[in-house]
């Protein structure tokens, strides 16, 4: 397949830190079977309850998440990013039903991640699952935040109403300058691991669900002693195309390995 980016739109991604991609990414087949999987997923953790869920790395246990996450529609819209040699390095579940899903604080997901990547380029592609607007809590960006990636952090005024307790300092950005990404079913956004990014809560009347996937060129190292969370957890990542070269150790696809982290946000 041909990438829809052009020379263009790779500028853009480099200068703003994040992309919208308005086009159907996956055929009509293969997004029913997406939204199926993740319905039936958001089902299993939240026991038939209509409640916010998030589920980390589902894939380490399933390898039927492969047919998405390492689909051709996906690495060839990344490629142009990151290089030929692709690696994944997480992926994620998130659902953020009307009235109850949460506010998602202002945060760079490399605050999270550091120590870990060297050097910290990630790309993530969200594929929406349903309409993800500003009305039900859509993903906001600072553009071009993703040139720094390491601001301080405060604690938030209200924890109880925000999926995490702490957020980048007011100081170290300009909220005036968010920009919302609206994207609709089988669309995708894509935002570098530096940008500074969150979402409101859903106010609307329609559920948000996503499918996140966390791609990284293989030139970078994963060192998950580096870092306290991967340390202690069996972190897999995955070579999803080319080859490595940072000596990076790389799980199977084909296997079921122990690990994937159902989180209600409620």
């Amino acid at each position: 397949m041909k990438s829809p980016l052009t020379a263009n739109r790779v500028a853009e991604y480099e200068r703003e830190g994040y992309l919208i991609i308005p086009q159907q990414i996956f055929s009509p087949e293969k997004f029913a079977r997406i939204q199926q999987y993740c319905a039936s997923k958001f089902a299993e953790i939240n026991k038939g309850a209509d409640l916010p869920a998030l589920y980390d790395c589902p894939h380490w246990a399933d390898p039927r998440m492969f047919e998405w996450i390492m689909a051709p529609e996906m690495l060839d819209l990344v490629e142009p990013l990151i290089g030929p040699d692709i690696g994944i390095f997480a992926c994620h579940l998130l659902q953020k039903p009307p009235g109850v899903g949460k506010r998602v604080p202002w945060h760079e997901d490399s605050a999270y991640w550091k120590g870990a990547l060297t050097p910290m380029t990630v790309a993530s592609i969200t594929i929406a699952l349903s309409p993800s607007i500003p009305e039900n809590g859509g993903l906001r960006v600072i553009p071009g935040t993703h040139k720094h990636g390491y601001s301080d952090y405060a604690d938030v005024a209200r924890p109880q109403d925000e999926v995490f307790p702490i957020e980048v300092m007011a100081s170290q950005m300009d909220e005036t300058k968010a920009a919302d990404i609206g994207l609709q079913p089988n669309e995708a956004s894509i935002h570098h691991g530096k940008i500074i990014h969150g979402s409101n809560p859903n106010t609307g009347k329609m559920h948000r669900s996503v499918l996140t996937v966390r791609y990284f060129p293989t030139t970078v190292k994963f060192t998950k002693e580096n870092h306290p969370h991967f340390a202690a957890a069996k972190f897999n990542i995955y070579l999803a195309r080319g080859k490595d070269h940072a000596g990076n150790t790389y799980a199977d696809p084909t296997k079921s390995y122990v690990g994937g982290e159902p989180v209600h946000t409620a």
